[in-house]
């Protein structure tokens, strides 16, 4: 039985995908081989396309869709590896290092650029001041900042005092003053501003070389993709419809994101969904994206495979390439 709320968030939805000319399904289309998709509930809250995809998944077909959340400390890369979801939007870093670990995915587009921001208090301009610092980070990977410190020629692991753990609170110590910076992403730089802390010292949505890749990208699990190719190329232009959606009314967007539960705040998603580049999957190169950061990991040792032997097992550009002249704007 539809509530008030779900009938409202199904005419937003629809509403909003006429917005960003969602055609119907196209007759001639192959059936699908499956009707059901599984996503990751873990991403945080900067891959709202893939939460805001629902009802454009059903328009694609699909009939069984659920968000899986990791639950007795498995991660999404258990999950991958157990069969238990079938696409997963992550951090790019966080995609090559799964890649390099043997994780069965296939990455199959980018999805926005932005995300993540370095704050520092107001005596610190840039990231070569933090030799000696303390930095925060609470879900964050320090690889980014590993990559960025290596840049101005400084040694992460001698050079910078790490705070973070599950049993700190390192956003907190940093409004509080205890800390020197903080990394952090969606909406966690959203609640540092709120709170006025600190400054933002760099932004991978405005900073170069960052703000030339994408941040986040859409993985498959690589047997889902292997086997439902049409139910690959369908999910897959679910979500870049989505990914259009966030970026030509965030606020809607936002809206109906909180509505569903998939995050308790809509102020702090609505400015993620402005602040970040969701208008780049058509424009940005996805293979350039992990060929960037896959020399740059590869060079301070974060992975061990090449960065063309992670393109050539770990991507499949077909579904994309397909979509972007379908949905030539």
């Amino acid at each position: 039985m539809y509530t008030r709320r779900r009938l409202l968030t199904t005419a937003s939805l629809a509403a909003a995908a006429n917005l960003v000319h969602s055609p119907r399904l196209l007759a001639g289309e192959e059936a699908l081989e499956t009707t059901s998709v599984r996503l990751f509930r873990g991403t945080p809250i900067c891959g709202a396309p893939v939460y805001a995809a629902e009802e454009l998944l059903r328009t694609e077909g699909f009939t069984d869709i659920r968000y899986v959340e990791p639950v007795n400390g498995l991660t999404s890369n258990d999950l991958v590896r157990r069969g238990e979801i079938d696409f997963i939007s992550g951090f790019a870093i966080q995609q090559l290092k799964a890649l390099d670990a043997g994780v069965p995915l296939t990455v199959l587009a980018g999805l926005h650029a932005g995300c993540f921001e370095l704050f520092a208090q107001t005596n610190i301009h840039g990231i070569a001041e933090l030799k000696g610092r303390s930095v925060g980070l609470k879900l964050s990977p320090e690889d980014l900042l590993t990559l960025m410190a290596a840049q101005v020629g400084l040694d992460p692991v001698k050079e910078i005092h790490w705070v973070a753990g599950p049993s700190v609170h390192p956003l907190a110590l940093f409004a509080e003053g205890k800390i020197d910076a903080f990394l952090g992403f969606p909406p966690e730089p959203q609640e540092l501003r709120a709170r006025h802390a600190g400054h933002v010292i760099v932004s991978t949505a405005a900073d170069r070389p960052w703000s030339q890749y994408f941040c986040c990208t859409l993985s498959g699990n690589r047997d889902y993709v292997r086997n439902h190719p049409v139910a690959t190329k369908r999910a897959l232009r679910a979500i870049l419809k989505a990914t259009d959606m966030c970026a030509a009314d965030p606020a809607r967007a936002a809206r109906q994101i909180a509505d569903r539960g998939f995050t308790p705040r809509y102020d702090y998603t609505r400015q993620t969904l402005t602040e970040n580049f969701y208008d780049k999957w058509r424009d940005y190169d996805a293979e350039d994206t992990l060929r960037f950061y896959a020399l740059r990991l590869h060079e301070v040792g974060l992975i061990k495979s090449s960065p063309q032997k992670i393109i050539a097992d770990g991507t499949d550009w077909r579904f994309l390439n397909e979509l972007k002249r379908e949905l030539k704007a």
